[in-house]
């Protein structure tokens, strides 16, 4: 099975929504996760090519 990034979000977003309706003072500290963690997969792929 391929778990890809467009995947993966839906999944992301899911999970923090139970979370915040469970703990609603996690809500700033998942949002910044959830931030970071789009952040670094949308740099990753790009940080190691070189355009000649």
């Amino acid at each position: 099975m391929h778990l890809d990034i467009i995947m993966i979000q839906p999944l992301v977003a899911l999970l923090f929504g139970v979370l915040i309706l469970i703990l609603p003072r996690l809500l700033n500290y998942l949002i910044a996760i959830y931030l970071i963690f789009i952040g670094l997969t949308g740099l990753f792929p790009h940080m190691f090519t070189t355009v000649t």
